[in-house]
């Protein structure tokens, strides 16, 4: 392997819905590994012989802590080689290659706006990260995290965020949207008529940050810029397929 690759010892996995999984990993082989909130790691897994075959990227969904940790959130897919292969061939002391921190869609230097972070399933990962930093660091970013889903039980950190949503409201607002269930704590639908309703482009003070499959990503942009009217400079993304 190439010196920057590292070990890292997977230390706990905790099931997180019936389709996700959390790995809690530690990283064996460097002094210190920090990343910025945002970032993803690169894996080179024995699940085929090229390097497409073998590499996937995870975002982070933890904060930089100073110990050597991180964790993902990984979900199933079907006919994924690669979640299927942490689901099935990873466990607690399995040790595996991986690079990085690497990626460019992280937690912005600027505080002044407001962060519309717009997610579908494990792409709530980095934004997560984003979220736990500035709120274990008292930091005075506002966010609106608008989070999408198929039903209650596929809702992913839910706890976690009500409770800086409920101590500090006007650092975090929190949004669930179910596609396939009716609940009276929630929307129904999809995550595009949250922000549909909450904001138009006379808003010039909102940066929206989409993290998710393509299909999201290319509706959510086309309604945002193209309907909607917001500049480009105002929607960022990272995709995940």
């Amino acid at each position: 392997m190439p010196r920057n690759w590292y070990d890292a010892k997977v230390v706990n996995i905790i099931d997180e819905s019936p389709t996700v999984k959390r790995f809690f990993l530690h990283v064996e082989s460097e002094d210190v590994f920090t990343f910025t909130p945002g970032q993803f790691v690169t894996f080179d897994l024995p699940v085929g012989d090229k390097r497409l075959d073998r590499w996937r990227s995870y975002s982070i969904a933890s904060t930089p802590s100073g110990d050597n940790m991180f964790e993902l959130c990984i979900v199933l897919l079907d006919d994924g080689k690669g979640s299927g292969y942490f689901f099935t061939e990873v466990f607690v002391g399995t040790i595996l290659k991986f690079k990085g921190p690497d990626g460019s869609f992280i937690l912005p230097a600027d505080t002044d706006p407001l962060y519309v972070l717009v997610c579908t399933g494990t792409g709530v990962a980095p934004f997560r990260s984003m979220i736990k930093h500035a709120y274990e660091h008292g930091l005075p970013y506002r966010f609106h995290l608008i989070f999408g889903c198929r039903t209650k039980k596929d809702i992913l950190y839910y706890e976690e965020f009500h409770k800086i949503s409920e101590e500090q409201p006007l650092a975090l607002r929190y949004d669930v949207v179910l596609s396939r269930e009716n609940e009276d704590d929630f929307y129904h639908g999809y995550v595009h008529q949250v922000y549909e309703k909450a904001y138009t482009a006379l808003d010039s003070n909102v940066v929206f940050l989409l993290c998710g499959w393509s299909k999201m990503i290319d509706e959510a942009r086309s309604k945002l810029i193209d309907e909607m009217g917001f500049r480009e400079s105002q929607v960022l993304f990272e995709l995940y397929g």
